[in-house]
């Protein structure tokens, strides 16, 4: 029987040793029926300690085994927290903050939120329909607020020169997709498009060049920001703009700066909040805790 739990205290209260978080584990992946990571086929022997044995390959397994947990010394309770609170907390959280909540050090914690955020990349891919907002964004700070021995010259506007673009299109009513891209040209920006919007769709955008090749693919339409129109009937990108707020808000709140390498973790972090924003807080993270399949190790993390 998956457990219900809407609030902190409910999932210390549901989960107050390692035993409770292995058996919620077992039960969200098996479901009472034991397949070995090595050989789906093979029959499985129960094991003391939680551990189990594959027959066809000989190896000793259990839940934990090639999965986001594999071989961490960090206790499921711990884990468990820090995924609610990664997953409930609209803007996220420092890694500084979470070893504060945790007991651990900044270092440890900074990791467990990587290994976390390479998780989400699996509600980020989604094909969307229907009615879609596309639009980009930059980060990396304007340039005018940088000291002088700082700026960038030849940098205003569009320019990625001092700035990372991130590309989001998203379904009004439904899902958000969100990338980070090498530049905002209508050759990127069209093979995004393409890749996630279903042919039937509408496309509605600002009047960037960068979208001067939809016209030619789908029923596109245009909202002139540079004329200061906003909203034209059903023709606006505020949707997509209101997730651009958070995601903003977020980086410069709570993260305060993002490296290049690891800005696509970030955004992924902030759709799939975005993307599971009406679901229940046990609903949202029993969903997490089913894509767990994805494990990264500290070398891979810092070279």
């Amino acid at each position: 029987m998956i457990k219900k739990f809407n609030t902190i205290i409910d999932l210390i209260n549901t989960f107050p040793d390692e035993e409770a978080c292995i058996k919620h584990l077992e039960n969200l992946k098996w479901g009472g029926n034991i397949i070995s990571p090595f050989d789906p086929a093979s029959k499985v022997y129960v094991c003391k300690g939680n551990r189990y044995r594959c027959r066809n390959t000989s190896k000793y397994f259990n839940v934990k085994t090639n999965t986001l947990f594999d071989n961490s010394k960090i206790p499921l309770q711990k884990w468990f927290l820090a995924i609610w609170i990664i997953t409930c907390h609209t803007k996220g959280i420092s890694s500084v903050q979470l070893a504060k909540d945790l007991g651990v050090t900044q270092k440890t914690a900074w990791f467990l939120l990587h290994r976390i955020r390479n998780c989400f990349s699996f509600d980020n891919n989604n094909v969307l329909n229907n009615e879609i907002e596309v639009d980009e964004t930059y980060v990396g700070g304007k340039n005018k607020f940088r000291h002088i021995c700082r700026k960038v010259q030849h940098s205003q506007g569009r320019s990625s020169k001092d700035k990372t673009p991130v590309f989001g299109m998203i379904e009004r009513s439904g899902k958000l997709n969100a990338k980070k891209v090498n530049d905002v040209s209508a050759t990127t920006l069209t093979k995004q498009i393409v890749s996630y919007a279903n042919k039937d769709a509408t496309i509605y955008s600002d009047e960037w060049l960068g979208y001067s090749q939809l016209t030619k693919i789908y029923n596109h339409a245009i909202v002139k920001h540079a004329n200061k129109e906003y909203v034209n009937g059903k023709v606006h990108t505020n949707t997509i703009e209101g997730f651009w707020s958070l995601f903003k808000r977020g980086i410069i709140g709570i993260y305060h700066s993002v490296s290049v390498k690891h800005l696509q973790k970030y955004v992924d972090e902030f759709v799939f909040r975005y993307n599971t924003r009406k679901h229940r807080q046990d609903h949202r993270f029993d969903y997490l805790l089913t894509h767990m399949s994805c494990r990264m190790t500290y070398q891979s993390l810092t070279t």
